[in-house]
């Protein structure tokens, strides 16, 4: 009961966490891999987990901002009144609702908080995929006869995850710009194709 009562009081990624440090120590690994596993694989997971959530939070505050207010602006331009004190309270609110709109749309559209999430979250679900693999001796890992067998293979691919989401980072949500959508500034920039 106490074991249950304090499992309820641990957030979704303490849970995690938990679970999976207790399935990788009743592996047959080595110690040595054991700790490798929690320091990379798990830390990057956990981390992963940390920045999807952060960013979505992001992403669905502002865009609730855009979307509440930007249905509610044009009611507020709509509503007419005789009462200068309420036409002056109604022209100030809409005036600062579609401020707030405009600011939470270019905020979006500057940090690319809904993108950030899906990198991110895509992320981590393949990183928990592989480790589930690994530990469940399953998919790419089904042959392995031990954990220590298939240890290498499953760090070499735990390293190409996190080189492939760096790479993929820089390259779809810190580039603003792809090489496509850039026009030379003049003809020196395009030489003629032979």
């Amino acid at each position: 009961m106490a074991e249950e009562k304090s499992q309820k009081s641990l957030s979704y990624h303490e849970q995690l966490e938990e679970e999976i440090i207790g399935l990788i120590n009743k592996t047959s690994l080595s110690d040595l891999q054991k700790q490798f596993m929690k320091a990379r694989w798990l830390d990057q997971v956990l981390w992963l987990e940390g920045r999807a959530e952060k960013f979505k939070n992001r992403y669905y505050k502002l865009r609730m901002i855009t979307i509440i207010g930007g249905v509610i602006v044009p009611a507020l331009v709509t509503f007419q009144s005789d009462n200068p004190t309420i036409k002056n309270a109604i022209t100030w609110t809409t005036w600062g609702l579609s401020q707030a709109v405009a600011i939470s749309a270019a905020v979006e559209e500057f940090f690319h908080y809904g993108e950030r999430h899906r990198h991110y979250r895509n992320t981590a679900e393949t990183m928990k995929i592989e480790g589930w693999q690994f530990l469940q001796l399953s998919g790419s890992y089904r042959n392995a006869k031990s954990y220590s067998d298939v240890y290498s293979d499953f760090a070499q691919r735990v390293e190409t995850i996190i080189q492939r989401d760096v790479d993929g980072y820089f390259s779809e949500v810190v580039a603003d710009k792809k090489p496509d959508d850039i026009e030379p500034k003049n003809q020196e920039d395009n030489p003629p194709s032979s």
